[in-house]
């Protein structure tokens, strides 16, 4: 249940708010890129500019202007179009409006709003806010009052922001992030979902929790909560963001690029401090149940977390679903802790069953790369995936850092923590080393090559591999758009045989580990079945047609393995001439520590 889209918005005479806002813009459409608007006010009159495709591809009617805000989108109501794309006008034209997030009861709204005379240009569930916000608006007389009472009618989760025609700016947040962010004198002050979007140019930043509501006002800024109506204190937070000015540098796309951070991501993890770590292992061992949480990509992590803990700490760790754990919410008590690892720490899926879990006094760690987060905020225990900017949409890196880090949560719960931390060191060289390889890629391009004229590949593994191959599975899913499964090898005669025909790719990923001998029987039932078997690993097998070697680093071979399958979807998306950095259909939630 991602709700994505990005919000941006600027107040300030140091810039222009059109370029600004354009620039943020930019900075977010990882959030989605169905279509683009940005919306400027002169101190008494709004121009829009909004269209479908990639942002700012035409912004010759948009003057220079101090006030702004604008929105990128990943369509959830109404089809992808210019009428609509946000923001949306007010019929009086006093005002406009972006939104991030899903009004669940729009429908209702709508129908009600309709036979009180209002008319709607658009499909989306956005235009049903901001028409009820002109009719509270007629009981209050004031915005800001009209937009906080509207707010509180509408169901799920939302953030939105809104521009008056005299340049102020008002915005709520429930669920989807919203971060507010100034420099040092408090002259400029920017809104975004996020703050990698205008680190550069902030010295002080302000993350809002659900339920609360900003007004900004040329140079002035007002929090109040929206339930209660109170003011409540506005404590801004230093702007830590060091490395947010990001570029592919030498790299054709961003996501080979954040390939090969990698293994300066698994350094930074080897030179953490270990006390909190080493206290939440403490909180594990007092626990009474140990649960794993996550969603997508972070699902994935999840469960490779779960498996290290239960491999090498016997802790029996159960993995959850975000969209998928309501049966387990009449269970939680305070006795239980969850592990939850996040891009961004905003997944919505997520925060729903922390927000349960958290009521019922489960302790909840998190292991995120947003500093700032909800998922961070709601949490005993914080952890920061130190990954830096991941731009692409398909996230590398962080994945493997979530699982570099419950890899030594794990050896650390089973008192073998300075063994983790050689095997990482370790495991950075092999790695280093496999990925500045020319030979590593030509090989893997030869690969690709063949998978990219296939409709359908399986993924076969057991053990620390499983998940590994389900995350491959996901990677060429996201950026080949072909249809990819992962399943244990171990269960191939009970019903996955039946798919395997001549010629069909299969994709076998093994460690040097115990599980070797019965994987390689199942190498052989494929292959006899005339499948193009392609063996991920350290050694050869004569059943592999095709075979990409893999450097042996024992226990943390999923690592190294898992950077093969990247390397993998992303060869076969660039021969299919995909747009790599942004899939079709799907956007994320901003990842930076």
């Amino acid at each position: 249940m991602y709700y994505m889209c990005g919000i941006f918005g600027y107040i300030g005479e140091k810039r222009d708010a059109t370029a600004t806002v354009l620039e943020g813009l930019k900075r977010l459409d990882y959030r989605g890129y169905d279509s683009w608007g940005v919306g400027i006010s002169d101190g008494s009159d709004i121009k829009i500019e909004k269209h479908a495709g990639k942002i700012g591809e035409a912004t010759a009617h948009l003057p220079m202007s101090r006030f702004a805000i604008g929105h990128t989108r990943w369509a959830t109501h109404g089809a992808v179009s210019d009428v609509n794309a946000h923001p949306h006008f007010a019929s009086d034209k006093s005002f406009i409006l972006a939104q991030n997030g899903i009004v669940e009861n729009y429908a209702e709204l709508k129908q009600d709003l309709k036979k009180r005379g209002y008319r709607f240009v658009s499909q989306t569930d956005t235009e049903v806010i901001v028409r009820l916000i002109e009719e509270t608006r007629k009981s209050t007389g004031n915005l800001a009052n009209a937009v906080s009472r509207a707010f509180k009618k509408l169901e799920g989760r939302n953030t939105i922001i809104v521009l008056t025609r005299e340049g102020d700016i008002i915005a709520v947040r429930n669920g989807s992030p919203l971060v507010v962010g100034t420099d040092a004198a408090g002259a400029e002050i920017y809104l975004s979902s996020d703050t990698l979007s205008f680190a550069p140019f902030v010295k002080k930043i302000l993350v809002l929790d659900n339920g609360q509501m900003v007004v900004c006002e040329k140079n002035s800024i007002h929090l109040r909560d929206v339930k209660s109506g109170r003011t409540i204190p506005l404590q801004f937070e230093k702007n830590t963001i060091k490395d947010s000015l990001v570029d592919k540098g030498r790299f054709k796309h961003f996501m080979l690029k954040e390939i090969h951070d990698t293994p300066a991501v698994i350094k930074r993890i080897l030179e953490a401090e270990t006390g909190q770590l080493v206290a939440l292992v403490k909180a594990i061992k007092k626990a009474k149940r140990v649960f794993t949480l996550g969603s997508g990509t972070a699902g994935v992590s999840a469960a490779q977390i779960a498996f290290y803990l239960r491999t090498y700490a016997r802790i029996p760790a159960i993995a959850l679903v975000g969209a998928e754990a309501k049966e387990y919410y009449s269970m939680f008590n305070k006795s239980d802790i969850i592990i939850a690892p996040s891009q961004s720490g905003e997944t919505a899926d997520v925060l729903e069953v922390l927000e349960v879990a958290k009521k019922k006094g489960v302790v909840i760690a998190s292991h995120v790369n947003m500093a700032g987060s909800m998922m961070t905020r709601m949490s005993d225990f914080k952890f920061m995936a130190l990954a830096g900017p991941e731009i692409c949409v398909m996230s590398t890196k962080v994945f493997s850092a979530q699982i570099a880090w419950g890899y030594t949560l794990a050896k650390c719960a089973s008192g073998e923590l300075k063994d983790a931390q050689a095997n990482l060191e370790s495991l950075f060289l092999h790695m280093k080393r496999y990925l500045e390889n020319p030979k590593t890629h030509s090989a893997i391009r030869r690969v690709a090559r063949h998978l990219a004229k296939s409709k359908s590949v399986y993924l076969l593994a057991q053990g620390q591999n499983l998940q590994i191959v389900k995350e491959g599975m996901i990677k060429l899913i996201e950026g080949a758009y072909m249809h990819a499964h992962a399943f244990l090898a171990g269960d191939l005669k009970h019903y996955a045989i039946t798919l395997i025909e001549k010629g069909v790719p299969t994709v076998f990923v093994f460690s040097n580990d115990s599980l070797k001998k019965g994987l390689m029987n199942a190498v052989n039932e494929v292959q006899a079945r005339g499948a193009d078997v392609l063996g991920i690993g350290p050694e050869a097998n004569e059943s592999f047609r095709y075979f990409l070697p893999v450097p042996d680093t024992g226990e943390t071979s999923a690592l190294m393995n898992i950077i093969a399958l990247q390397l993998l979807a992303y060869y076969v998306a660039l021969q299919l001439k995909h747009n790599i950095d942004k899939p079709r259909n799907i956007a994320k939630s901003v990842t930076v520590s």
